[in-house]
């Protein structure tokens, strides 16, 4: 359930387990559900509208890998409200009250689309704000979300990648059920066209997903964003894969509440995960020069 706090403290939670046993960690970014007092005030549009952009539940679909022996991280804030699936300063000119930073990416096609780290629609193209925002309230948005997100999330990856001697993070979404031409399409795998991964990590979890009946393609049209391009670099041993999920598998979208699928979907996601943790230390290796 979505709730309007002042603050939002702590801005995410890391949930390790008790017995580490796979170098996997489990990443939901946008199924953050306390909306800043504030932020709800300035925008010209309901909650429930806001919510648009949520993977609403997707934390709960994957928190219990822990008891698998592999690491769960989430976002306690909204997408909407700030995204740390981007690059940390793509911000449109157009929405706010004074310049820019000169480093801030104002071009990518995320910007020009109104989905940049600080989004200025939501849903089918509806404006957040019903004026413009101060520079200042983003830059702040960012060092107090975007910076300690990022940085706790490198450090995990580290720390497992010492620990086991390879890390393999796995971006966890949901995309709602009319955004595909094909509505059929129950989850798209996205590694970067091959590039953020070993070839079994998707490989398997295309198999596990067929063998429950469900219908996966790969990186069309999510082939995985910042956070899979940025952690994933298989050559040095980090692997980043993106998972997107119909939310109309395990949820009600027009009243973000679980279906009676949804038991059935988690169920078999951490099947899927437990699939993952057998995979061996050889298949994600760090690849070695021909000279090595």
């Amino acid at each position: 359930m979505a709730v309007i706090a002042d603050t939002i403290d702590p801005v995410f939670e890391i949930v390790q387990p008790a017995l580490p046993i796979a170098p996997f960690l489990f990443n939901s970014p946008h199924s953050g559900v306390v909306y800043p007092r504030a932020f709800v005030e300035q925008s010209r549009l309901e909650l429930p509208t806001l919510r648009r952009s949520e993977d609403t539940l997707v934390d709960a679909l994957f928190r219990d890998v822990t008891r698998l022996g592999m690491g769960f991280m989430r976002a306690h804030f909204p997408r909407c409200y700030l995204d740390v699936n981007r690059e940390p300063y793509e911000l449109d000119p157009r929405m706010f009250e004074g310049r820019l930073p000169a480093y801030a990416n104002t071009r990518s096609m995320r910007v020009s689309g109104g989905l940049g780290t600080i989004a200025r629609i939501v849903g089918e193209a509806q404006e957040i704000y019903a004026r413009r925002i101060p520079v200042d309230e983003a830059i702040t948005r960012i060092d107090a979300l975007y910076k300690p997100y990022h940085r706790a999330l490198r450090q995990l990856m580290v720390q497992m990648q010492r620990s086991f001697g390879v890390a393999v993070l796995v971006d966890c979404h949901s995309m709602p059920s009319g955004c595909q031409r094909d509505s059929r399409v129950d989850i798209v795998i996205g590694d970067r066209y091959g590039t953020s991964c070993a070839a079994a990590i998707p490989d398997i979890m295309e198999a596990e997903l067929r063998r429950r009946g469900y219908s996966v393609v790969r990186n069309k049209p999510y082939a995985g964003g910042f956070i899979t391009e940025h952690y994933g670099n298989p050559a040095s041993g980090m692997h980043a894969v993106q998972i997107e999920i119909n939310r109309a598998l395990y949820m009600h979208e027009a009243t973000y509440q679980p279906s009676e699928r949804f038991e059935i979907v988690r169920s078999d996601l951490l099947d899927v995960a437990l699939a993952l943790s057998r995979i061996t230390h050889i298949e994600l290796a760090p690849l070695r020069t021909a000279a090595e």
